[in-house]
């Protein structure tokens, strides 16, 4: 899919954030952020950022992360719940006259097969995904623990039916496989945002 550069950066950098409890736990705030760029650049969504697009600046991107702050703040325990990231952002988007965005939470619980088609699906229909990762027995995924961050494009080997995902996280993207990374090996799990127009 396409996303968007700040001059460098793919996407926004928590690391950016003013304040120390925005940069270790802004992960939420700038998934919201990053997805509103999206949704102005790429779908068309008037007002859903509060600064000019062309073009995208450093200063102006973490302004708005400080104004998402409001909705999505750090907390003690993070925002370890779906319905805290949708209840967060829907505000947001109510506050600045947005009310066709829809977004449903896809619990990290489900199979891995029905998260593997829905993920596609959102994919192909043109929406990046927000991901929450809470624990998980990898260690290679050790930067995405207790972690909001996107997805925003899939390869599928038709042959096996592995399904590779590119991660959007701290200025650049990772590709994983999508079957490790759903299973957490944990019962506490996250899950996917799934949004629509």
């Amino acid at each position: 899919m396409e996303h968007f550069y700040i001059g460098d950066s793919y996407g926004g950098n928590q690391g950016w954030f003013r304040s120390f409890m925005m940069r270790i736990g802004g992960c939420g705030a700038e998934t919201a952020c990053d997805s509103s760029l999206y949704f102005a650049l790429h779908k068309g969504v008037e007002g859903i950022y509060p600064f000019d697009t062309a073009p995208l600046t450093k200063e102006d991107y973490v302004d708005f992360a400080h104004m998402m702050e409001k909705y999505l703040w750090p907390r003690m325990s993070g925002i370890y719940k779906l319905s805290t990231y949708i209840e967060g952002y829907y505000k947001y988007l109510t506050d600045h006259g947005i009310d066709n965005i829809r977004m449903t939470a896809f619990s990290g619980n489900e199979p891995y097969e029905l998260a593997k088609s829905t993920l596609m699906k959102q994919i192909d229909a043109g929406y990046p995904v927000p991901m929450l990762i809470l624990n998980h027995k990898e260690k290679t995924l050790k930067d995405y623990v207790w972690h909001w961050f996107l997805i925003n494009g899939y390869d599928l080997d038709e042959e096996s039916g592995a399904l590779q995902v590119k991660v959007v996280n701290y200025s650049w993207y990772t590709w994983f496989d999508f079957y490790t990374m759903w299973d957490t090996g944990h019962d506490h799990k996250g899950g996917m945002i799934l949004y629509d127009l």
